[in-house]
């Protein structure tokens, strides 16, 4: 987990972000791809425009929850995204829900941990603010405008939702898998 200085700018501590954690300048929206390690596999995705204009806020998120982005980290920030409501901005969302998917055969504890802590948070998304007014932000006001007052504990609505994603997560990051499976099934035949 990384530590920020608080008496930064959030432009100051994403620019160390990304040189601490090897990711491209401006977290690399001037790129067409971007690549990350699955199963022990270097894969290079497209970059869409949709995960451009938001990328930035997946990687504040990192800085505001002290993750770096190790799958231990993406794992805590998956729950956390999940758990903030980043769900409902499609096509977007299908980042989070594939890598909580992802991250729940290898981090459980810690999407679980991102998750449940997520629950007294307001989505650094939901907030409306523009990028330009993001990096001129002190990371102590972040801090103090994605803390809810009201404190949130794991009842059954919140375990209900969890196991929801959860299962959602699963479909989504096993549907190639399945697939695969039939297509040879059915080759087979």
């Amino acid at each position: 987990m990384i530590q920020p200085i608080k008496k930064m700018t959030l432009e100051k501590l994403l620019t160390d972000f990304y040189i601490d954690n090897g990711i491209p300048e401006n977290g690399g929206v001037d790129k067409a791809t971007f690549e990350m390690i699955v199963l022990g596999s270097h894969l290079k995705l497209p970059n869409p425009s949709f995960r451009k204009k938001v990328i930035h806020i997946h990687d504040i998120q990192h800085i505001l929850n002290g993750c770096d982005t190790s799958w231990k980290g993406e794992a805590f920030i998956a729950g956390w995204e999940l758990s903030t409501g980043f769900w409902r901005y499609f096509p977007i969302c299908i980042f989070s829900l594939w890598a909580m998917g992802y991250s729940l055969w290898m981090y459980p504890k810690e999407v679980f941990r991102g998750y449940k802590k997520g629950l007294n948070a307001v989505g650094i998304i939901d907030l409306k603010i523009s990028k330009s007014d993001f990096m001129r932000m002190e990371f102590e006001e972040l801090k103090s405008i994605t803390k809810k007052q009201k404190q949130t504990e794991m009842g059954v609505l919140q375990w209900s939702q969890f196991l929801m994603r959860v299962l959602i997560s699963q479909l989504l990051f096993l549907f190639p898998l399945v697939v695969l499976v039939i297509g040879i099934l059915w080759i087979k035949k």
